[in-house]
């Protein structure tokens, strides 16, 4: 009997992307119920499209006939159509029907995996089960996505680089006042300090010890049974408008092992005609420099070998990056061994 390997199976999975969670994909307006919508997640292709009733339908972006991707395709009365011979399927992954042929054996067939979906805040959150944990359990927000003193934007960009290089990139505040330099408001700041560490009851903060509200100086993660974000404050000078601070929400979406795909709530404390003002302020001037910001992360991943990881020798001020890898490996570990445990031979009596 071959040797498991589970060391490289749980490397593998932290790479590919954890299952067992719910995942950003795409923004509320793109998924329409006139056109389907195809992405990737952890590896697999998948394809969105709205019912007749308005709700987001997700299965399997294959057609069961030949293959052929179903996001070529087009909506029929809430149900999806294959471009190449026409074949039907539904939000279960049912086959439909097959207008070449009537009657065809295919019909009524569970042919496809289908995803649970959630809408939130403009965001649409697609469910990857795992064997563990193969039901969704509740998609739990933001405190600021659930109150309306707040006020913001999602903006979400594709990077050529593994999730894991985002994640360590948000957990390590002091890049910011080294990459960030030349920003609107990331260029103050000292260039020197030490960096601490504390739990949290959902997850950890990472902060820097000597300074506070003049950089990103600090990124919190929480870490809950069917997802992981992080928050950071982002000190505005008078010239950003009305409001309290700048608070970056950040979601991390593997599309697979070399690919991710960030999610990006922007948002403010601000009510009332302040609010209106702000968010005028902020698409007539603030935005673009925002993307500016976020372009300097993606260069500086999509720069990073695949193999970083091998020969990086990291430091004090790493103590985010060190504990985020930790979170993941040791819920890989957990899901990697549910499986060989349901995959395991069953012993004769």
């Amino acid at each position: 009997m071959a040797t498991v390997d589970k060391k490289a199976l749980i490397e593998k999975r932290v790479n590919e992307g954890l299952r067992g969670q719910w995942y950003p994909v795409a923004k509320s307006v793109e998924i329409k119920g006139t056109k389907p919508y195809g992405t990737r997640l952890l590896g697999e292709k998948i394809v969105l499209w709205r019912n007749r009733e308005g709700q987001i339908q997700c299965i399997e972006d294959f057609c069961p006939h030949r293959g052929a991707p179903l996001s070529y395709g087009e909506i029929h009365e809430g149900n999806i159509g294959c471009r190449y011979h026409g074949v039907i399927v539904d939000g279960e992954g049912v086959v439909q029907r097959v207008p070449a042929m009537p009657e065809c054996a295919l019909e009524g067939r569970k042919a496809l995996k289908h995803f649970h979906v959630q809408e939130a805040y403009d965001g649409v959150f697609v469910y990857v089960p795992s064997i563990d944990q193969p039901e969704p359990p509740e998609l739990v927000l933001p405190k600021e996505m659930e109150s309306d003193k707040w006020s913001g934007f999602l903006c979400t960009s594709v990077w050529e680089s593994n999730y894991r290089y985002a994640l360590d990139n948000l957990a390590d505040p002091m890049h910011g006042c080294y990459l960030h330099a030349d920003s609107f408001t990331l260029a103050y700041g000292s260039k020197q300090d030490l960096m601490k560490l504390d739990k949290t009851d959902e997850g950890f903060r990472i902060e820097r010890v000597a300074q506070a509200g003049e950089n990103f100086d600090w990124t919190e993660f929480e870490v809950h049974p069917g997802n992981i974000f992080c928050y950071l404050d982002i000190p505005y000078p008078p010239a950003g408008g009305p409001g309290g601070v700048f608070r970056i929400i950040g979601f991390t979406t593997p599309m697979d092992e070399h690919t991710t795909k960030v999610f990006f709530w922007r948002m403010r404390q601000v009510e009332g005609l302040a609010r209106d003002s702000w968010r005028f302020l902020y698409r007539a001037q603030l935005e673009t420099n925002h993307w500016n910001v976020l372009e300097q992360d993606r260069v500086m991943l999509e720069g990073m070998p695949d193999d970083a990881r091998k020969r990086e020798m990291l430091y004090q001020h790493d103590l985010g990056v060190s504990r985020i890898r930790q979170i993941l490996t040791r819920a890989a570990k957990v899901q990697v061994e549910a499986e060989l445990k349901a995959n395991a031979p069953v012993a004769a009596e």
